[in-house]
């Protein structure tokens, strides 16, 4: 650890009551325990620690998270634990503010902003610079984990709306939407399946690409746009006489055979 840690006692901010802890992450700074984060968020504390546990290489040791199971031997009690909780636990984590900010992203909860604004106006670090008269410094900070935690809640719910579509291509579209938010790239990298366009299977036929589009359609291989199927998936190309990108359908190998197989009928 930076720095030993200092008990500060019960702190009550608002509604919410809690243990005051200094150090850990450097000298002054404050620091929440996962059992009490469990608490203000109405959930049991091994919930808390699985979410933590499960998404455990997005918190940085010494930086966003302690285990004070690995760093402490003594001095439970002032922290709140007896000998035998202390025993039981398979990890006791202390979290930075920039860890609780992560683990709110995980929780997904609804109170959870308005908790971390009271957290941070009057317990966090940032209570320094609002003391200093730097509101900016807080603005920034909040807005930009603010606008980070609602892309992921966002995304978040794209997803769930597209595992319970029955629709291939209307999931593949919430899909490509859920990635745009988090990533700005509207297509999902995904497809590693070798592709063809219609220009590839014509010439290998002997025939016009438009005349390979014409028993696709005839043959329906086509999915729905913006969609995929075993015969091929849609994506977008830049138009030859504009500077507009159009949908095009690629071929899959199975797409390609069909359109083989219909020609030596």
């Amino acid at each position: 650890m930076n720095n030993q840690l200092k008990v500060l006692g019960t702190k009550h901010i608002g509604k919410i009551t809690f243990t005051g802890i200094e150090g850990g992450f450097g000298p002054g700074k404050k620091a929440i325990l996962a059992k009490d984060t469990a608490r203000i968020h109405n959930q049991p504390v091994g919930e808390i620690n699985r979410r933590i546990n499960n998404n455990r290489k997005w918190f940085k040791d010494g930086v966003d998270i302690i285990d004070l199971k690995s760093v402490m031997a003594q001095n439970h009690n002032e922290i709140g634990f007896t000998q035998n909780a202390w025993n039981r636990a398979k990890n006791i984590y202390l979290l930075s503010e920039r860890g609780y900010a992560k683990l709110l992203k995980i929780l997904d909860d609804d109170k959870a902003w308005k908790i971390y604004d009271e957290l941070v106006e009057n317990y966090f670090n940032m209570r320094v610079a609002i003391k200093e008269n730097k509101p900016a410094i807080v603005n920034q900070e909040r807005l930009a984990i603010m606008k980070d935690n609602s892309a992921t809640r966002k995304a978040n719910i794209l997803y769930k709306i597209a595992m319970a579509t029955g629709s291939e291509s209307s999931k593949e579209y919430l899909l490509n939407e859920a990635a745009s938010v988090l990533t700005g790239k509207m297509e999902i990298p995904i497809m590693k399946e070798k592709t063809y366009t219609a220009t590839e299977i014509a010439e290998e036929c002997g025939i016009s690409a438009q005349k390979v589009g014409k028993i696709a359609n005839r043959l329906d291989l086509k999915a729905e746009q913006p969609g995929q199927n075993k015969y091929g998936r849609w994506t977008n190309s830049k138009s030859k006489y504009s500077d507009k990108e159009v949908p095009q359908w690629l071929y899959f190998e199975a797409g390609e055979k069909a359109i083989i197989k219909e020609l030596e009928k």
